[in-house]
């Protein structure tokens, strides 16, 4: 073909022209065909980078619905089944099995009973388009035990049809055990504050009739008793104004001892002191102060016993200790002692045979300000403040009690 063109053109002048304009048109063809050529290798690099940037969100988000233990699902409202696509929960212990196309209904067939009606009604109201989004927060039940753990879901509709019904629906779900034990946790925390704040209100206005009843005494014998002859009488009032005495000065040490404890200043003073003496001396104290056929008595391990600690501090613990019991028991007996001392460490007890404390108040009667009888005199911080003091020692106060039949309270701490 070339040869003819040349030909031509070497003996017409319109054969030179024809030349011409074919090789224009090559040269316009050619140039198109590049750039034809150009164009699409851009098209291709744009396709191959959106590939491999979709490539890559597929493995972000595959990461992140693993670091967050998710497990992804999607319902085809049409055809009412639903498919697990990914599961990477912790030990999960959902019925579904992945790829795996089940009917809707059996979603909920390892949903605790209770929330298992609720969770349907929601799936049912996303599948008929009823509302955009879902959100359940339930309990599901292990295969074959009686366990339950707690699991969130949150769905959306994907795509709906030209008449706006849904055709597919997405979602996640996930364990939240850990959340809901902390916010029980903050639950009964916040229970307790709120309990604490009554109570102190109660304790303000407890202290103000605790401190008012022997304040009254006092000053009402103390009023009378120069009128009164020396007697009998005299002697009686002279006891229950001694009596009332005492009263107010263990309400002012109990406030004075939290104030202390709260304020960190409550520094110990260890000595090496006779342990029988002080738990003679106490026994002592209280004796005048049994009711009628209450007997007290001593159990000593040894007949004598040295050790090192915080010798006021034990007696307070002690003091407090035996206070209740002569307080609480009407009849029987208070028996106060110690065991042989075992790996440095001793046990003090008082056991008496009261009206003992219900199985409900054993975790509660060392919480400051809280009383198991309202009607029994004391500001209900005498155990919190032993409790304290113990713990500054290095030991504890423990209780065991049943009620109607007495109570024994446990000082155990370290003897250096």
């Amino acid at each position: 073909m070339i040869t003819v063109l040349l030909y031509v053109s070497g003996h017409s002048s319109s054969g030179k022209l024809l030349l011409g304009v074919l090789m224009v048109l090559a040269l316009i063809a050619g140039i198109v065909l590049l750039y034809w050529q150009w164009r699409s290798g851009r098209e291709l690099e744009s396709e191959l980078a959106q590939l491999g940037k979709i490539q890559k969100r597929n493995i972000e988000y595959e990461f992140v619905i693993q670091a967050m233990r998710l497990r992804t699902w999607h319902i085809d409202p049409v055809a009412r089944t639903a498919v697990v696509d990914n599961d990477f929960q912790e030990k999960s212990l959902f019925g579904m099995q992945m790829n795996t196309i089940i009917p809707l209904d059996d979603m909920c067939r390892d949903i605790f009973e209770q929330d298992a009606p609720r969770v349907m009604r929601s799936l049912e109201n996303i599948c008929q388009g009823a509302i955009s989004d879902y959100h359940e927060t339930y309990r599901v039940v292990v295969p074959h035990t009686d366990k339950l753990y707690w699991e969130e879901s949150y769905a959306t509709i994907a795509k709906r049809d030209a008449d706006g019904k849904p055709l597919s629906i997405v979602g996640t779900s996930m364990r939240i055990d850990d959340r809901k034990q902390m916010e029980e946790a903050l639950v009964k925390a916040r229970n307790r504050a709120e309990e604490s704040d009554r109570l102190k209100s109660a304790f303000l206005a407890n202290i103000s009739h605790e401190i008012r009843t022997p304040l009254n005494a006092i000053v009402g014998f103390t009023g009378i008793l120069n009128e009164i002859p020396e007697g009998d009488e005299h002697q009686m009032l002279m006891g229950l104004i001694q009596e009332n005495s005492q009263k107010l000065l263990r309400i002012v040490d109990d406030v004075v001892n939290i104030s202390k404890f709260e304020a960190g200043k409550d520094e110990l003073s260890m000595s090496i002191f006779d342990l029988n003496m002080v738990l003679r001396e106490q026994c002592d104290k209280y004796a005048p102060r049994l009711a009628s056929g209450v007997k007290l008595s001593t159990d000593f391990a040894e007949t004598q016993l040295s050790i090192s600690s915080d010798r006021t501090r034990v007696a307070d613990v002690i003091d407090h200790l035996l206070s209740n019991a002569v307080k609480f028991t009407q009849s029987g007996s208070i028996v106060v002692g110690f065991n042989e001392p075992v790996a440095n460490r001793i046990r003090i007890w008082v056991r008496d045979t009261g009206k003992g404390i219900a199985p409900e108040h054993l975790d509660r009667i060392f919480e400051r300000f809280f009383k198991v009888d309202e009607f029994i005199p004391g500001a209900g911080l005498g155990l919190s403040i032993c409790r304290t003091m113990a713990y500054s020692l290095g030991g504890s106060v423990t209780c065991e009690s049943k009620l109607g039949e007495g109570s024994t309270f446990w000082l155990d701490i370290p003897i250096q």
